[in-house]
């Protein structure tokens, strides 16, 4: 990103005057490149990775974000409503590929978020992932650069031959299309956990601006089995998902991450299909939408938003990837 290169020296490590050497060493040896990721990872995280006091750890912490509002990376702890607003009035978007989908988010997926998609299987989860990965490469940042994808694989669902079909479908080139998109696969929680935690060096040089996890909560469900670990499982996940909200607001970029979902045999009227993951994703998804099949068509519907209302609209999978339904389509 571009104002990364600006301020390159001003987010060193040692720009904290408390950060001396020996300091340093220990952070850089726990995968702490820059005072972003102190930011991002948390005193918590720093205490237990590098051995380094609480108390000091949180310090660090502080300083580090402190002087990311001075360099206008993030919003100072306070701020008036109207700065916010006029703010936000120029957060970047990323098309769907899709009209009516990007009018349910006014515009598209939103930088500075986390945008959760769930729903039963085929319904079109995946295929928006690979789409978005392309069409965010029609964004250049100021300096002409291309807006990069890095998509974290979970489930072994990312097909490069699908971007080769997309981007042809819609006359772009493959070859660079491929090139703008890159792949970390994890293999299990931890991984998936350590994937995410080397993230801010790789956003910084490649100038990415999607972050897609396909799917956040699958390996926690297939790792922590029963109701003894429930607590556990669901202290992992949290301090997962709240890691991807601080990496969209301190580097500026939109995380999509998709979503499993369960049935309740409890639930008489209504649908009885609900998303995994609890109240923890709930409530640190900035976003969620809920979708379902409807013919040959999808279903996208805005179920939790800070500011949207509740609605739906359609949506199809071609090999455009995702795209608009005929005009006599209906529901």
């Amino acid at each position: 990103m571009e104002e990364d290169n600006d301020f390159a020296g001003d987010l060193a490590l040692d720009a904290i005057e408390e950060i001396g050497p020996a300091t340093k060493g220990r952070l850089e040896e726990a995968g702490f490149k820059s005072i972003k990721d102190l930011v991002v990872r948390g005193p918590v995280d720093i205490a237990e990775t590098t051995g380094i006091e609480m108390d000091k750890s949180v310090y660090l912490c502080n300083k580090a974000r402190v002087r990311l509002e001075e360099l206008g990376i993030i919003d100072k702890t306070f701020i008036t409503a109207t700065k916010l607003y006029d703010k936000r009035k120029k957060e970047e978007r990323i098309s769907t590929g899709s009209k009516n989908l990007d009018d349910l988010f006014e515009g598209g997926i939103e930088t500075r978020a986390v945008t959760e998609v769930y729903g039963e299987y085929g319904t079109g989860k995946t295929q928006i992932c690979h789409t978005l990965s392309l069409l965010v490469q029609q964004r250049k940042s100021k300096d002409g650069k291309v807006s990069k994808a890095l998509y974290v694989d979970t489930e072994n669902t990312f097909r490069p031959e699908r971007i080769v079909s997309i981007a042809l479908s819609r006359n772009l080139d493959p070859d660079n299309a491929l090139d703008n998109i890159i792949v970390a696969k994890a293999y299990n929680s931890a991984h998936q956990e350590l994937i995410i935690e080397q993230t801010g060096p790789i956003i910084d040089a490649n100038n990415v601006k999607l972050m897609i996890v396909d799917s956040a909560v699958a390996h926690y469900r297939s790792e922590f089995l029963g109701r003894s670990t429930l607590s556990e499982r669901q202290q992992r996940l949290n301090k997962f998902m709240h890691m991807l909200l601080r990496i969209a607001e301190t580097y500026n970029v939109a995380i999509l991450v998709t979503n499993q979902i369960v049935s309740s045999p409890d639930v008489v009227f209504g649908d009885a299909f609900k998303p995994t993951g609890g109240h923890v994703v709930a409530h640190t998804s900035t976003y969620r939408i809920y979708l379902k099949r409807s013919g040959k068509n999808r279903i996208a519907r805005m179920v939790d938003s800070p500011y949207h209302a509740e609605r739906e609209v359609l949506f199809k999978l071609t090999e455009q990837g995702v795209s608009d339904p005929d005009e006599q389509s209906k529901y």
